[in-house]
């Protein structure tokens, strides 16, 4: 998924455009072809008429998708976070409505131009009909972009997010993938054989093919030792990967294509990201300019969907092991108190001072004690403790203390001071 990220942007438009010129073109040469008449009964005048219509109309609906399209970019940006604009403005909703658009007013100037052609009478009734379609095709192109619009509101994006982060949980965290476990480690005296690292602009890891990398380590009978993580950023010199206990050099190439980079972070590998956006929106709401601790509630019902699901599995993907169980692979992957920290550090300064949010927070870590097994208890029990430090700073009122410490999953709706 990360490398066709910016792409589909003109891609799409593009080829509409040049089907709407070849079919332009091809359709009257084809029709006028023909051994029987295609013609309809509309005059010349009509037709170039109808054409023009379209044609002017489909380029002020394009201006408007245009418009649409800033806005939409311009928005999420201000209220949410700058790094979602890429996955909004390069939703293929958009690509097509611009390609729809684009394609219906060449198509329209094509048509123009066959009318009277060679002092042919008649029009043709094919390309009219045609024209028509494409007319109809982006009008609901446009309808479909303003419902889009509707996806702007907080709670469809926080769910996006959500749901994001979701997906790359059940594909990441697999319950059938092997656990760390297993196997032996293999000796890595020394200092490492080979050395790949980074070289060009800055770029971020999107994603790591752990697969490639076990088979290269086993058939080179090393260990490779990738240096970075999802999410990374890298510069020049940067190391990539470490190679350990073999004879003979891998090839660089082969190892370099095996860590995917790119200009930003990508929700195909890395659980942390959507975390990352889902707080970067709970503390952007939190700042004295927008004010909004509901929002920042919002943020954390869905924080707290994925940590739950988080504090279910194993969280051990790596290291990767041969047949024989040695250990052939290593990558770092982050744990349970590093999701911890990125879901809760922020939020917990920026929204010290707010009663709802220091509720909700409550909540959350009461429920999560509750819902998970005695392995994840202690880490949670650390940040109870934390957070119940942060509300005694923060209120010196003893009665907005108490109402801050009382557990309300609605941050200000019904409080369970005595919940477990």
């Amino acid at each position: 998924m990360h490398w066709r990220i910016g792409r589909s942007a003109w891609i799409v438009p593009a080829i509409y455009a040049v089907f709407a010129v070849a079919i332009g073109i091809a359709l009257p040469r084809l029709e006028y072809g023909l051994p029987f008449d295609l013609s309809s009964d509309v005059s010349s005048a009509s037709a170039i008429a109808i054409y023009s219509v379209v044609a002017t109309g489909t380029m002020t609906l394009l201006a408007i998708v245009f418009s649409m399209t800033f806005v939409m970019v311009q928005f999420s940006a201000t209220v949410y976070s700058p790094r979602l604009v890429l996955w909004l403005s390069e939703n293929p909703l958009i690509s097509h409505a611009l390609g729809i658009n684009t394609g219906a007013f060449l198509y329209s100037l094509c048509a123009i131009a066959w009318v009277d052609r060679n002092n042919v009478q008649g029009v043709s009734l094919t390309g009219a009909v045609v024209a028509m379609v494409w007319l109809l095709a982006s009008i609901g192109a446009f309808i479909a972009l303003i419902k889009r619009i509707a996806a702007l509101q907080v709670n469809r994006m926080l769910a996006f997010t959500g749901d994001q982060g979701r997906k790359v949980i059940a594909a990441l965290y697999a319950s059938d993938r092997p656990s760390s476990e297993n196997g032996h480690e293999t000796s890595v005296d020394g200092p490492p054989s080979q050395v790949v690292v980074h070289h060009g602009r800055p770029r971020v890891v999107q994603a790591i093919d752990a697969s490639k990398l076990l088979k290269l380590a086993c058939c080179a009978n090393a260990r490779i030792d990738v240096a970075v993580a999802v999410g990374d950023a890298v510069i020049e010199s940067t190391p990539l990967v470490l190679v350990h206990g073999t004879g003979h050099a891998i090839a660089e190439r082969a190892l370099r294509d095996a860590i995917h980079v790119g200009d930003q972070r990508t929700f195909e590998q890395d659980p942390q990201y959507a975390i990352r956006l889902l707080v970067d929106i709970a503390i952007r709401a939190l700042s004295p300019a927008i004010n909004d601790p509901t929002t920042a509630v919002q943020a954390l019902d869905e924080i707290g969907d994925l940590l739950l699901r988080l504090g279910r599995t194993s969280l051990a993907t790596a290291p990767l092991h041969d047949a024989a169980g040695a250990v052939r692979v290593t990558i770092p992957v982050p744990t349970w108190d590093d999701f911890l920290r990125l879901a809760f550090d922020e939020i917990c300064a920026y929204g010290a001072s707010s009663i709802q949010v220091m509720r909700r927070m409550n909540a959350l870590l009461s429920a999560l004690l509750r819902a998970l097994p005695d392995s994840r208890r202690a880490a949670l029990g650390c940040w109870q403790h934390r957070l119940e430090g942060v509300i005694n700073r923060s209120f010196v009122d003893l009665d907005a203390r108490r109402d801050a410490l009382a557990r309300d999953p609605q941050g200000l709706g019904v409080s369970r001071r005595s919940a477990a």
